[in-house]
C-alpha cells in the first residue's frame, strides 16, 4: 500500500532498520536512532542500485514522489539517475572552482610576489569592492563583455574614471590567466576597448622652476614640525626616490661610509634592486638623524610606533602645512623636479637620470639595467645635484646650465 503522511508520522524506530515501501521502488528507511531517509531502489546495467531522495520531514512525501518520478524518467531514457546526480554535482563544483573570484584570487596570489605590497593591496581592494560583489560568483567563462561593462560603469558613475580603467585592466589580466590555465577560451574584456570615457591626463604636482625650488628648500629648512619629518623633507629632494621607498627606508640598507643606499628588489616598483649613491649632503642628514632613530628599523618611523614607518601622508601633510597647495607640490614631485632640472638645466645624460629614477632602461640586447650601471657617473650626478640645490637654497644664483656631461 502507498504510504500516507499519517503512517509516516506514527512510524517509530525499533532495534532494527525498518523500510516502509511506497511504490515504484521508493521507500522510507527508519534507523534505530530515529532518522528517516527516502530511498529509491532501481536496477541499471543489470545491477541493483539505490539513490537518496532526501530526509523526512525536510523532504515530504509529495516531494519525495516527485524526485522518484524524475529519476524513473531518466531510467526510461537510458540514463542512470545516480551517475547523473554525480555529474551534476561535479559540474557545479567545477563551476564554483572556476568562478571569477576564485580565479582572480589565484592570479593575484601568483602575481603579488612580483609586486610591492601597496600595489598588490590596491589591486585586491579594487576587485573586492568593485567586481566580486557583482561578478565574483559567476563562472569566469560565462561572463560577457556587457556584464563587465555594466559593472565598471558603476565606478564611472561615481566619478572614478581612472579607477574604472584600472579595474577593467585587472579583469583583462585575470581573463588572460584563465585562458592560460584552461578555465576560459576568450577574453571579453578586449571587446571593451574604447567603451569607457577617456582619462584626462593628470600630472603629479611638482616645482621645476629653479628659483621656486630655492624657495621650497628654504621653507623646508624653516619647517617647525618634528625633527624626523624635517629630515625626511630634507632627504627627499637629494635622493628623489618614490614616496613609498622613502618612508620604508631601513638603516640596514645604508652604508654611510661608502655613501650608498641599497634598496632590495621587494621594495621596488619594478622588482629590481636599486642603488642610490648618496651625496655628502645626504650623508650629513642621516648622521644627524642616526642618534635619534639609528637603533631602530626605520630611518623615519611612525610617531605612534617605532616598528612602523612614517605615514604615507607625512611628507605631503608637511608640504601643505608649509603652504604648498595640492596643485603646486607633492611627495612624488621631487622625482619630477630632479628629472626636469637634471636634464634641462644641468644637462646630464637622460639614461643616467632614468637609471637613477629606477625606471626600466634596457641595453642594446634588450636586457634590463643592473643596479650598478653607470654608477661612477651617477655618483657625480648626485653630488652635482646636491651642490646645485644647495646653491639654489642659498641665494638662487645657480640658474646657469652646467657643461653637458658625456
Amino acid at each position: 500500500m502507498p504510504l500516507t503522511n499519517v503512517a509516516i508520522s506514527k512510524a517509530k524506530p525499533t532495534d532494527k532498520t525498518q523500510r516502509l515501501f511506497d511504490g515504484g521502488g521508493m521507500y522510507l528507511e527508519i534507523s534505530p536512532a530515529g532518522g528517516k531517509w527516502w530511498r529509491l531502489k532501481y536496477r541499471y546495467g543489470g545491477k541493483e542500485k539505490r539513490l537518496s531522495l532526501g530526509t523526512f520531514p525536510d523532504t515530504g512525501l509529495a516531494e519525495a514522489r516527485e524526485k522518484r518520478d524524475a529519476a524513473r524518467k531518466l531510467l526510461a531514457s537510458g540514463i542512470d539517475p545516480g551517475e547523473q546526480r554525480k555529474a551534476t554535482k561535479a559540474a557545479g563544483e567545477d563551476r564554483s572552482a572556476n568562478s571569477f573570484e576564485v580565479v582572480a584570487r589565484e592570479w593575484h596570489a601568483k602575481q603579488s610576489s612580483t609586486w610591492v605590497e601597496l600595489h598588490a593591496s590596491r589591486i585586491m581592494l579594487r576587485l573586492e569592492n568593485d567586481i566580486f560583489p557583482w561578478l565574483g560568483s559567476r563562472p569566469i567563462a560565462d561572463i560577457t563583455a556587457k556584464e563587465f561593462l555594466t559593472t565598471v560603469n558603476r565606478i564611472v558613475a561615481r566619478g572614478a574614471v581612472e579607477s574604472a580603467h584600472r579595474v577593467l585592466q585587472n579583469c583583462g589580466q585575470v581573463l588572460r590567466y584563465a585562458i592560460a590555465t584552461g578555465r576560459a577560451e576568450r577574453n571579453p574584456v578586449t571587446d571593451l576597448r574604447g567603451a569607457l570615457p577617456s582619462v584626462k591626463p593628470k600630472n603629479l604636482a611638482a616645482i621645476t622652476d629653479p628659483s621656486a625650488i630655492g624657495g621650497l628648500l628654504r621653507a623646508i629648512d624653516a619647517y617647525q614640525g618634528t625633527f624626523i619629518t624635517k629630515c625626511a623633507l630634507r632627504f627627499a629632494p637629494l635622493v628623489f626616490v618614490r614616496p613609498g621607498e622613502l618612508r620604508h627606508a631601513e638603516w640596514a640598507e645604508f652604508n654611510l661610509d661608502k655613501a650608498e643606499w641599497n634598496i632590495p628588489a621587494e621594495k621596488m616598483k619594478m622588482r629590481l634592486p636599486h642603488l642610490v649613491p648618496l651625496s655628502p649632503q645626504a650623508v650629513e642628514i642621516l648622521r644627524e638623524l642616526q642618534p635619534l632613530t639609528g637603533t631602530g628599523q626605520y630611518l623615519f618611523p611612525s610617531a605612534r610606533s617605532p616598528k612602523r614607518p612614517m605615514s604615507n601622508n607625512a611628507v605631503l601633510s608637511a608640504l601643505r602645512r608649509m603652504g604648498f597647495a595640492t596643485d603646486e607640490m607633492s611627495g612624488h614631485g621631487f622625482r619630477a623636479m630632479a628629472r626636469t632640472v637634471l636634464d634641462e638645466v644641468l644637462q646630464f645624460r637622460p639614461d643616467y637620470i632614468e637609471h637613477q629614477l629606477a625606471h626600466t632602461v634596457r641595453d642594446p640586447n634588450g636586457r634590463a639595467y643592473n643596479r650598478t650601471a653607470h654608477l661612477s657617473e651617477r655618483r657625480q650626478m648626485m653630488a652635482a645635484w646636491a651642490s646645485y640645490l644647495e646653491a639654489l637654497k642659498a641665494d638662487g644664483n645657480a640658474l646657469m646650465p652646467m657643461r653637458k656631461t658625456e
